[in-house]
């Protein structure tokens, strides 16, 4: 830990292990004969705002899922994704009907459903527990980076949603949406970002509300930042504009060409180019 951040990553590594236990994630137990147990390791990100500042450290703890075997420790694995083209559709139409646009943040998603198989875990470094050091976890939780972690995780919040009245759109499975009377609410779901777009204020607080007691969720306000995309509404003129700069300006400091020369080149959509 010599990160000149390091007492923000013990820090966010503190708060993931207390939500293992809160969860109730894993219980140690002696290992038996003839089993090998996964091993984990640390994952750390920065997420940032619209202004390119870091807003918080997050650490995961993560499976190495790698080695797992199809039929012993896990069966299906696939788990849907919104495309970002839906996305932009309920974008475009909350920006032409003047609704509102919201954004929550599940902390510990795939830590929701409990598990159908029989996994055993290496405990995690920095965290093993003293006078139990030959104990292994025993997971009764799906954990990030197992491969049946996702599919879990989306089961469990499609049931959830489901009782609570949202209707699951056919051609695209993570998107939901909730009508009573003239009061109409989208779902999004992106792993683990949601995004809720509504004509009225007080049902996206009601739902807001409920999410939050169903899981251990993070309020993002006002959607500004979409996996990585700044959004930029002008609610006078009704539009919605998506920027990619940031993401533009890390790739170019990461193949240190943040100080080439720029300029405007006009391209028509759709042509296609030769070498000649």
């Amino acid at each position: 830990m010599e990160d000149v951040n390091c007492r923000h990553w013990q820090k966010a590594m503190q708060s993931e292990i207390e939500s293992m236990f809160d969860n109730k994630v894993w219980s140690l137990v002696d290992l038996l004969k003839g089993i090998k147990p996964i091993g984990c390791k640390w994952v750390y990100k920065k997420k940032r705002g619209m202004d390119g500042k870091v807003e918080t450290f997050k650490a995961r703890l993560v499976a190495k899922g790698y080695t797992q075997k199809e039929g012993i420790n896990y069966e299906e694995t696939f788990s849907p994704v919104a495309m970002l083209k839906s996305i932009r559709i309920l974008l475009s139409i909350a920006a032409s009907l003047d609704l509102e646009i919201w954004q929550m943040d599940v902390k510990t998603a795939f830590l929701n459903r409990s598990l159908d198989e029989r996994i055993y875990m290496m405990q995690p470094e920095r965290f093993i527990e003293k006078g139990q050091m030959e104990k292994v976890c025993k997971l009764q939780k799906s954990i990030y980076g197992l491969k049946q972690a996702s599919r879990s995780w989306n089961i469990r919040f499609d049931q959830v949603v489901k009782g609570f009245g949202f209707i699951q759109n056919l051609d695209e499975p993570c998107v939901y949406k909730r009508i009573k009377g003239d009061k109409l609410v989208f779902l999004i779901l992106y792993v683990d970002d949601i995004l809720l777009i509504s004509n009225d204020v007080g049902v996206l607080t009601s739902v807001k509300e409920w999410l939050a007691k169903q899981f251990d969720m993070k309020d993002l306000g006002e959607a500004s930042f979409i996996l990585g995309i700044q959004v930029i509404r002008d609610r006078k003129n009704k539009t919605i504009a998506l920027s990619q700069a940031s993401y533009i300006d890390k790739i170019l400091s990461r193949f240190s060409m943040q100080d080439s020369k720029k300029g405007m080149l006009p391209f028509r959509h759709g042509i296609k180019l030769s070498k000649e």
